[in-house]
């Protein structure tokens, strides 16, 4: 059976990312949670079961010899191992925009990330993003839209049914909803899609439970 090793339910992005991900594949897999930055924290990272990654979650064990990490590749792999279904819209052109906004995410808007990490247990008071963040959040919602326009069809998620996509775009719906971020009102439905969709309840309630606190994740925001 595959091993998914994450961080934190309540703070860890990417790690949410990976199990969505595992979840999507149909295929069973264990779950470790890895409690982030605790005293154990350098030493765990140490481990052989991290060194692939450099000591960063998530990282995905297929067996003794197969490891994969990043969120992305865990994505490729799984959409690989489980026959390729799931994971991506049938269209061609649906599928290279859905790909197109998975990257995007991967490697853009860093503000948000930085002045907003994610925190699934808090909903702060709202306060103006910053200039950086308030350019992400347009360019995001810039995708959601065109997404929903030319691929949503019928269904609630950006490319109809829920997908890697919006495996990419789950944590950030969180940090919209945690800093109660402006976003444009079509947005609203989609957001509320993405946090009541089964696998993100058992996720949020996996947060819920969860005893750890990292002090550094829990400041609110504050005015620039």
């Amino acid at each position: 059976m595959m091993k998914l090793f994450i961080g934190n339910k309540a703070y860890s992005s990417w790690s949410l990312r990976g199990w969505l991900a595992c979840k999507l594949s149909g295929l069973p897999f264990e779950e470790v949670v890895v409690p982030l930055y605790d005293e154990a924290w350098e030493k765990r990272r140490e481990g052989d079961e991290f060194a692939p990654s450099s000591g960063k979650v998530p990282i995905l064990w297929d067996g003794d010899d197969i490891v994969v990490w990043d969120s992305l590749a865990i994505v490729e792999y799984l959409n690989e191992k489980s026959g390729g279904g799931a994971f991506w819209p049938a269209d061609t052109a649906a599928r290279a925009m859905a790909r197109s906004m998975a990257a995007e995410m991967h490697s853009s808007f860093a503000a948000l990330r930085r002045e907003h990490s994610m925190n699934i247990r808090q909903i702060y008071a709202p306060v103006p993003p910053s200039e950086a963040v308030a350019q992400d959040i347009a360019r995001i919602m810039q995708l959601w839209a065109e997404a929903r326009a030319r691929h949503g069809g019928a269904g609630e998620f950006l490319f109809g049914d829920f997908s890697a996509a919006d495996v990419m775009f789950a944590p950030v719906v969180t940090r919209f909803i945690t800093y109660q971020l402006p976003v444009a009102r079509f947005a609203d439905a989609y957001m509320r899609a993405v946090i009541n969709h089964p696998w993100m309840q058992e996720w949020i309630g996996g947060a819920q439970a969860e005893e750890w606190v990292i002090d550094r994740f829990e400041a609110p925001p504050q005015l620039g």
